[in-house]
């Protein structure tokens, strides 16, 4: 029985954390008063000031002004098995409070959402200075090198294409389990379009497109909506701004310059944890394809308009919506009204693709997971 279970994730980018919140809010959901102690810790908190900014801010800058240096980065890591002494020394000299923490805490299973402290525990595992069972969740649909452990006892991906791939480089098939990636359990709750379209005052009749403009580098966001201003079709934007309180005061403005019976409307939200019943609402999402954005989507059946995603990671969960028939991509912002046009004009290839899209989501991909865990 389990006693005590430690998620582990890191900051770099929202969607390490929100996966290790899912499934922590899956354990609570199953436990049953069972008293399993389930602990989240960001483990950039647990190593030093210059090697956590690196990690997390010092990267979001990167992917904001030079997108091209991480994808270089990417691509140039992505050998299985190559660089690991490198990187666990690296590792190790930086995470010394986090590898503290886990020789105190011993915990039954550790769980990590991200590959920094995967790498850590695999080595203290090897060295037998911590007998905790480990288990790893891959963030993203395919598997980067860097995931990559020796010192584990399950893998759980997004796709059958990543299990075969783990398989070909000598991980037993017993060991790895195709769950897809965990997003919050709320979004496995079904929820009535029109009802979500009224509770946060949106029109009832219009094509609707989430923009999730939090992520994007500040200037951007105005020309994405300016993109897509000369649509034809009726249509609403729900852009999301999240804490970006500059960005929100910015677009409320220029919602208010636009006419209530205009082609297309401007509805901003600030930072918000109904994302569900926002996706809800909405027909399209618009942005970029990170792990978790991209699974909430698939998971509510939106169609996703890529747009400029980050070389890297991004580029390859493009590939697989687009292989699976779940999104378009638009690399130049002056056609994306064009290219919405045409999707939106044939509604025949539209709905095929949201049926795609709720075909290639796994919205209990969480509770799957957990309930491994705990038999």
């Amino acid at each position: 029985m389990l006693k005590k279970v430690l998620l582990l994730s890191a900051s770099a980018g929202a969607g390490h954390v929100r996966a290790a919140e899912a499934i922590e809010k899956a354990f609570k959901q199953l436990d049953d008063g069972k008293g399993t102690e389930v602990q989240h810790v960001d483990v950039l908190n647990y190593t030093n000031k210059l090697f956590r900014h690196l990690y997390s801010k010092a990267y979001i800058d990167l992917v904001n002004k030079m997108p091209e240096v991480p994808g270089w980065v990417y691509d140039k890591l992505d050998k299985p098995w190559k660089n690991e002494r490198r990187r666990l020394a690296l590792d190790k000299l930086n995470t010394r409070p986090f590898v503290k923490l886990l020789r105190e805490y011993q915990p039954d299973l550790i769980v990590c959402t991200h590959f920094l402290p995967a790498e850590v525990v695999s080595w203290l595992k090897a060295k037998e200075r911590l007998a905790s069972r480990q288990v790893i969740i891959v963030t993203d649909f395919d598997v980067h090198a860097m995931w990559l452990v020796h010192h584990f006892e399950r893998y759980f991906v997004a796709l059958e294409e990543a299990r075969v791939y783990l398989e070909a480089l000598g991980i037993p098939a017993e060991k790895i389990t195709v769950s897809g990636i965990p997003i919050d359990p709320v979004f496995a709750i079904r929820k009535d379009k029109q009802e979500m379209r009224a509770r946060h005052g949106l029109a009832s009749d219009r094509t609707t497109i989430l923009l999730s403009a939090g992520g994007f580098g500040v200037g951007s966001v105005d020309a994405l909506v300016n993109s897509l201003l000369p649509l034809q079709h009726r249509a609403q934007i729900v852009a999301i701004c999240g804490r970006n309180e500059e960005l929100k005061q910015r677009l409320t403005k220029l919602a208010a310059r636009t006419k209530p019976d205009a082609t297309v409307i401007l509805k901003p939200f600030g930072y918000t944890n109904e994302m569900d019943e926002l996706m809800t609402a909405s027909d399209l999402v618009l942005g970029k394809p990170g792990g978790l954005t991209t699974s909430e989507a698939l998971a509510k059946g939106l169609v996703f308009v890529i747009v400029n995603p980050i070389p890297g990671q991004e580029e390859r969960n493009s590939d697989h919506l687009l292989e699976g028939a779940a999104a378009i991509r638009c690399n130049n912002l002056p056609a994306l009204s064009y290219k919405l046009e045409r999707l939106l004009s044939d509604p025949e290839r539209f709905k095929s693709m949201q049926a795609n899209a709720l075909r290639m989501g796994r919205p209990n991909a969480a509770r799957e997971i957990v309930e491994q865990l705990v038999h």
